[in-house]
């Protein structure tokens, strides 16, 4: 659940203090995908900012439990008064009250749940936040991938570019090759070369991004390498479809939702219910230390608020020294102090009925988008073994036209070619498995996985194989 979630990133951020002196040591030590999404999550400081404020409404919604206990108030008064004719007067009063919530119908206890659900759906929201911190991290830790490979290629490609132009030149002096396809050849490799200057550049950059987002000085080494001969291990429709309709975090956000309009409906359908308070308060006064008189009383307040009606009744009995006994007795009724809020339990329950369709909408629409994104893998890790096969093919092309420049049946130029050739589609490879690698993350974001947790959970799906020697028929082995 995205709860969970949320959770293990409150303790991983709360860590955070303990965890700035180990992070340094990143610096020589190999970081996988997961590890690189939690130093990202780490290294926020918004992040942090908001888990900080996030605790603090959390605290102050547990000091709310004061609204159950008795409010207590005491009171000092001295009156003193000089009269120019008549007698001097020192009055003095000392007295506590005390004001106790019986019984309200359970509207405290609902506001406190609707308080709750509030805070957990803002931690809900956190949680995806941090998602997209990890998922930024995790865009930019493929670029970095993709961009070393695809430039080890090239630095590879240019090297043997290199000496077959170096070949060229010589057999263009001996006059076994044409001038042109030398010019042809030349600007081929610069090509390349532009190319390589390029990748560089944008590798520095993205270098120093990635290295930003993971709170460090100098990017570490990165335990993840671009596999093409990898192939995707993926599960079936029926359990990703299962699994996304049970942690997709979209659809947490949408049952949060539902529990708070059923608390809201609820809430509503009890508003006529009267509210039940115990007061009491005890006093002494006299006119000099010691006090000499006391008092004391205690009494009922019964508060019926509705939309056609508001009515108070309050009792109070009491004694005042030194053997006087008093009560109390009034009542005040309102009509028609809100006739609008008769509509609030509709409106309440419309609401509860909107959020119901949307979660119904949107777990419909989870199933169906986790079913092409799982197809998206598919057809990427089809791209990948397409890509493989082709490479294969201009490898054996490649050596089929170095037996024809032995031949003399082609120039030097059109193994050149023949090589430029090998060199894309091995590109290509590497960005089909980069291609694969990120619909398999998008598919982990449905279902609420880790990065590389989708070969295991594909694993969980799979079948038992039944081992021929422990089968038996019948009872019989």
């Amino acid at each position: 659940m995205p709860g969970r979630f949320f959770f293990r990133k409150i303790v991983i951020v709360s860590a955070f203090l303990f965890c700035v002196s180990v992070i340094q040591g990143w610096d020589n030590r190999p970081i996988t995908f997961a590890q690189a999404a939690d130093l990202a999550v780490m290294a926020s400081a918004d992040l942090r900012s908001e888990y900080k404020a996030q605790k603090i409404r959390e605290n102050a919604w547990v000091f709310g439990l004061r609204n159950y206990f008795p409010r207590v108030n005491l009171s000092a008064q001295e009156n003193d008064r000089l009269q120019e004719i008549g007698t001097d007067s020192f009055v003095k009063n000392y007295s506590v009250n005390m004001d106790q919530l019986l019984w309200d119908g359970g509207r405290l206890s609902t506001s406190r749940k609707l308080e709750r659900m509030e805070l957990t759906m803002a931690g809900v929201r956190l949680g995806r936040m941090a998602d997209e911190i990890a998922e930024a991290a995790l865009s930019v830790y493929r670029s970095v991938l993709s961009f070393r490979t695809i430039l080890a290629i090239r630095e590879a490609a240019l090297k043997t570019l290199d000496d077959q132009l170096k070949i060229l030149e010589k057999e263009v002096e001996l006059g076994m090759a044409l001038p042109l396809d030398l010019a042809e050849a030349e600007l081929a490799v610069a090509e390349n070369r532009i190319e390589i200057i390029t990748l560089k550049s944008d590798l520095v950059e993205t270098e120093r991004q990635f290295a930003d987002l993971l709170g460090l000085d100098v990017l570490p080494v990165l335990a993840e390498k671009i596999d093409i001969n990898r192939a995707a291990l993926l599960p079936s429709v029926q359990a990703s479809v299962s699994l996304a309709g049970e942690k997709n975090p979209e659809l947490a956000e949408y049952r949060f939702s539902i529990l708070k309009r059923q608390e809201e409906y609820r809430a509503a359908s009890r508003s006529w219910i009267p509210t039940f308070r115990l007061n009491g308060n005890f006093g002494l006064s006299g006119k000099e230390y010691p006090l000499s008189r006391y008092n004391w009383s205690v009494g009922v307040n019964i508060d019926f608020s509705g939309p056609w009606l508001q009515n108070t009744f309050a009792f109070q009995a009491g004694l005042e020294s030194p053997n006087d006994k008093t009560a109390s007795l009034q009542n005040n009724a309102s009509l028609l102090p809100n006739p609008a809020a008769s509509l609030g339990k509709r409106q309440a329950e419309l609401a509860l009925s909107l959020e119901q369709e949307k979660f119904i909408l949107a777990f419909e629409r989870t199933g169906r988008f986790t079913a092409r994104t799982l197809d998206r893998c598919r057809l990427a890790d089809q791209k990948r073994r397409i890509a493989l096969e082709s490479i294969a093919m201009a490898s054996r092309r490649y050596n089929l036209e170095e037996l024809r420049l032995g031949l003399g049946q082609i120039t030097r130029l059109d193994l050149m070619k023949a090589y430029i050739t090998c060199t894309e589609k091995e590109i290509t490879a590497v960005e089909s498995a980069i291609g694969l690698l990120q619909a398999e993350r998008e598919l982990e974001k449905l279902l609420d996985l880790k990065p590389g947790e989708l070969s295991v959970f594909a694993r969980t799906c799979m079948p038992p194989v039944l081992d021929d020697q422990s089968f038996s028929f019948g009872g019989i082995p």
